[in-house]
């Protein structure tokens, strides 16, 4: 053997540094469609279109059992009897004639008892509930009054009118002009038809082109005890009018300072001129 010593190559091993490197992994969110494990018949069936994961589907099948044993109604189709409806209708609750339906109205309002018995009837026929039979009548009550509460403004408001205009052509004659046209209504019995309601809602009678064709009427009859009023007599603006013409026409007293009338004839234009302007003398 050899005195020198064998010496075996080794190769150099790499240094492993003290600093060690840390790789931090983020993993990626990995997105499964969890109907895909599915049969396709069954991930194809449109009730599950809406489930978007197992939590949903979970959700959905817990519902689902709450309704197992429920009481339920099958809808009967256009082949069913009107006595396969009644029985769908007794079971949600329509009562079991039409006596049973009560209707929340108010106390001092005056009712049709008749058309409340035959709505409650027809609304039996139909399957309403007392609920929906109720709503229904409150509704129509509601509408009706509202109608009505327009109906009575229109009606004073165009009676306001008619006032004003009146008064305007009338003056101090108004109220025996007014007087007169219903005495005469009265006496030929045309009341009601005054009464009546024009397409607007208005009252014939408080229609100033209808009060004035009565008090001309009236008028035409002169000394007709069926047509005169209480109280003093007045003249219209436009007889007013009338007369003060007649009393200032050219040549008479009113212009000629040395007629003997002259100052009654002034006085008497004065006292017309006032009753004309509704003027207090």
């Amino acid at each position: 053997m050899s005195s020198e010593t064998n010496q075996v190559a080794v190769e150099p091993t790499s240094q492993v540094s003290a600093e060690t490197q840390t790789t931090t992994l983020t993993p990626e969110t990995v997105v499964t469609d969890w109907k895909a494990s599915l049969s396709d018949e069954i991930r194809s069936d449109k009730s599950l279109e809406n489930i978007k994961d197992v939590e949903g589907l979970a959700k959905s099948y817990v519902h689902a059992q709450k309704l197992v044993g429920a009481d339920k109604i099958p809808v009967p189709n256009k082949f069913a009897t009107e006595k396969d409806w009644d029985a769908v209708y007794e079971k949600l609750g329509r009562p079991a004639d039409a006596t049973g339906y009560k209707y929340d109205l108010p106390e001092d309002q005056n009712l049709d008892t008749e058309a409340l018995n035959n709505f409650s009837t027809q609304a039996h026929k139909l399957g309403l509930l007392p609920g929906q039979a109720n709503g229904v009548v409150k509704f129509y009550n509601e509408m009706t009054a509202a109608s009505l509460q327009q109906s009575e403004s229109t009606a004073v408001a165009a009676r306001e009118a008619s006032t004003t205009e009146l008064k305007k052509e009338w003056g101090q004659a108004y109220d025996q002009k007014i007087a007169q046209a219903a005495n005469l209504a009265t006496s030929v019995g045309a009341n009601k038809l005054l009464d009546a309601n024009m397409a607007d809602g208005t009252k014939l009678g408080d229609h100033p082109v209808m009060i004035k064709a009565f008090a001309e009427l009236a008028s035409k009859m002169g000394e007709d005890s069926i047509t005169q009023s209480s109280g003093p007599t007045y003249q219209t603006p436009a007889q007013l009018e009338k007369e003060i013409g007649e009393l200032m026409m050219p040549g008479t007293a009113y212009w000629d300072k040395h007629h003997p009338n002259h100052k009654a004839a002034i006085e008497e234009v004065k006292i017309l001129m006032h009753k004309k302007n509704n003027e207090s003398i």
